[in-house]
């Protein structure tokens, strides 16, 4: 019985430490990042082609999006830290513009990762394999990438990655006001720290519409 009691009493214990903690698993974002819709709980990926990290993170986030609640929106924005990153934040917006993103995004992590046929730095590159795997001529693929609209969405990435206070990739911002950390715990306990963040905002939200009707 006392053994019973033991396990019972650590494993409580256990539960009570697992809640993700802020400043350990998450964090606030530097800067309050504008939503799209301010009317739901918005979650952001920040993310690179070219990260094996994020690579990974992929099936798992695309399995957690399909069983997220209706007040819960989702979408990515590529992480532009630096010069290095931008052929790949581009090849993400022009799958976008172009209606090749549900065709091509997988295809295109694993020509990184998996076939390893593609640097992801290298613009040109990218740019023959759209042009290739989309079956489209390759002067629309490229005037995609060089567009007016391109600079200006390259300029938001990388204000939301700079107002995000993220240091690393794969990073889930939620709400526009907490950024999970990309050190802890791996693409799991990434997830879960973005589920606890979720349930305590959508609680907040409940309460405060409860009060308003009082």
């Amino acid at each position: 019985m006392k053994k019973w009691l033991s396990a019972l009493l650590l494993l409580a214990s256990f539960n009570v430490m697992a809640d993700p903690q802020l400043g350990t698993d998450f964090d606030r974002t530097a800067q309050a990042i504008p939503k799209d819709t301010p009317n739901k709980i918005e979650v952001i990926e920040l993310f690179w082609y070219g990260c094996g990290h994020c690579y990974h993170m992929d099936p798992l986030l695309e399995a957690w999006v399909k069983k997220l609640p209706s007040d819960v929106v989702f979408k990515r924005i590529p992480g532009l830290p630096q010069p290095a990153w931008a052929p790949m934040a581009k090849a993400f917006y022009a799958l976008e513009d172009l209606k090749l993103s549900a065709k091509l995004h997988t295809a295109l992590f694993d020509a990184i990762h998996k076939e390893k046929d593609l640097n992801p730095t290298d613009e040109a590159a990218a740019i023959n394999w759209i042009a290739k795997k989309g079956g489209l001529d390759k002067a629309r693929v490229e005037a995609t990438f060089k567009s007016f609209s391109m600079n200006n969405r390259l300029n938001q990435a990388a204000n939301v990655f700079r107002a995000s206070g993220a240091t690393g990739v794969p990073t889930l911002i939620i709400d526009g006001q907490f950024a999970t950390m990309s050190t802890a715990g791996g693409n799991e306990a990434t997830l879960r720290t973005a589920d606890y963040i979720i349930a305590n905002l959508r609680a907040e939200k409940a309460k405060a519409a409860s009060s308003a009707k009082k």
